[in-house]
């Protein structure tokens, strides 16, 4: 007989695919403010400071205060991202609250496999993620029913099933990817439309922007998602943030989504 925790899991899952079937065809403000509308003080806005995640910040400000956001800082990212911190926080009126990773966690893993222990093997690389982004993760989506990702699916093979809004296995609460369906194009004449802030390193050939030491800047035709982790086969390339599912609700080993 099933426990009554996982019962209760799986009807919330059942509820929040039921939800996502009510948003398709939804425009993203329409998204965000049914998500607010449901989950009230419960949603959150987890920002990797990327263009996405920028024109989220843009459409939540017209919606007015209440959405808390936060940001994974890994201790390895690039000056420009904490500059555009700086910059966003002062054109919106905000404070993005960053999620810093636990000291000794990081002093013994480095200890042990050294600085760049994601060149080393996968296996290495995604402890580094979880240690840096994932534990932060976790405590920031502590007591929440939903976040918010600038997620789309055109980023890389591992998002082509992606929803406006999916049940997170691995945190145990809705995903809500308001961007699911919009092309690269359409997010960067929102920015340009709109003056958004963004990340000067798109101008330099960077499209996906995490730590800098695991991005790089990548040739016109390759996949919006090839300068992270290049090292990598593409279907490897995910820090695993979260578990997601596939089009049954069922977890997936193969889509983990990463800003």
């Amino acid at each position: 007989m099933a426990q009554n925790g996982i019962d209760s899991e799986n009807q919330e899952a059942a509820v929040a695919r039921e939800w996502a079937r009510q948003l398709i065809g939804l425009t993203p403000e329409r998204v965000l403010q049914e998500t607010v509308s449901r989950f009230g003080d419960g949603v959150v806005f987890a920002t990797s400071l990327g263009a996405e995640d920028q024109v989220i910040t843009h459409m939540l400000a017209t919606l007015g205060p209440g959405v808390p956001t936060f940001s994974l800082d890994t201790g390895r990212l690039f000056p420009e991202t904490y500059d555009l911190v700086r910059r966003t926080e002062e054109r919106y009126g905000i404070r993005i609250r960053l999620m810093f990773p636990d000291a000794t966690e990081v002093e013994h893993m480095t200890e042990q496999h050294g600085v760049n222990l994601f060149l080393e093997s996968v296996e290495l690389r995604k402890q580094c993620c979880h240690v840096r982004k994932i534990a932060p993760l976790r405590r920031a989506l502590t007591g929440r029913g939903a976040w918010i990702c600038g997620l789309r699916r055109e980023q890389s093979v591992t998002r082509t099933d992606l929803q406006a809004a999916e049940w997170d296995d691995a945190n145990g609460l809705v995903k809500v990817n308001p961007l699911c369906d919009w092309t690269e194009e359409q997010v960067w004449d929102t920015i340009k439309a709109q003056n958004i802030p963004y990340n000067p390193l798109h101008d330099r050939g960077f499209a996906s922007i995490g730590c800098a030491c695991c991005t790089r800047a990548i040739s016109p035709g390759e996949d919006v998602r090839a300068g992270r982790w290049w090292w990598e086969n593409p279907e490897h390339k995910e820090c695993g943030l979260h578990l997601c599912t596939d089009a049954n609700g069922k977890p997936s080993l193969t889509r983990a989504c990463c800003p």
